[in-house]
This record gives C-alpha cells, structure tokens and sequence, in this order.
C-alpha cells in the first residue's frame, strides 16, 4: 500500500521553502536557474499561502518563501543581465587568460579588461578599486 501525497496544508510551506532556498543557492553560483527556481518558488509559495489561509493555519514559512524567492529572483535577474550585457568583455578576459602564462600576462589581460569595461560602461574605472585577476 502507498502512503498518500502530502496536502500544501499538510506541508506548511515547506515545500516552497525549499524551493526558495535552493533559487537563492543556485542564483549564486549559476544565476540563470536561480532566476527559473525562484520563478517556481514564488508559484508554490502563493499556492502554499492561499491554502494555508483558507485551512487557518501558520503561514510563516510561505511567507518566509515567497521573501527568499523574491529576493533570489531580482538577485538572479540583476546577475544575468549584467552578464548578457558584458558578456563579450568577460568572454575576451577568460580567453586572454588561457593563454596568459605570466604574471605580467595576465596583469595585461585585466588591463585589458579594465579598459573594455570603461568604454562599455562609459566611466573610468574607480581609482581605489583593484583590477580583477
């Protein structure tokens, strides 16, 4: 005999919890499926919310969820089009540093770079903050 599904009722926002949870992980480490977790997070987390509301019941942890999701959300949207948006400069540093075997060449590929992103972004680059690399 099979145990049956547990009900949103039942779960208590748990399940959009951990959905919330892992969005703001993978948002870190790869922010385009953060952006798609936290899309269903905040599905399940309205969903689990509405339930618990109408069965009088603690929603903490949907709301807890649908704050997490949402931040992982605009986390993941921010990373991403910042990505889109100098993906040519960063792809042209990750190269030059393949090929860089020095020191003094991979200095080269982040000035490089710090030159790429002055004319992309249309400002210099701050004085007191150190080049990547």
């Amino acid at each position: 005999m099979t145990t049956p599904l547990q009900t949103a009722a039942e779960m208590g926002g748990r399940r959009a919890l951990a959905l919330a949870l892992m969005a703001l992980i993978f948002t870190l480490f790869v922010p385009t499926m953060g952006l798609a977790l936290s899309v269903f997070g905040l599905i399940v987390g309205v969903r689990d919310l509405r339930t618990l509301k109408k069965g009088g019941q603690s929603t903490g942890m949907a709301t807890g969820a649908l704050v997490i999701s949402t931040l992982a959300f605009l986390l993941g949207g921010v990373t991403t089009a910042v990505q889109v948006y100098l993906g040519t400069e960063l792809t042209a540093y990750t190269e030059c540093l393949k090929g860089a075997g020095t020191v003094t060449a991979q200095t080269e590929c982040s000035t490089q770079l710090k030159t790429a992103l002055e004319a992309k972004l249309g400002m210099p680059w701050p004085a007191n903050m150190p080049l990547p690399g």
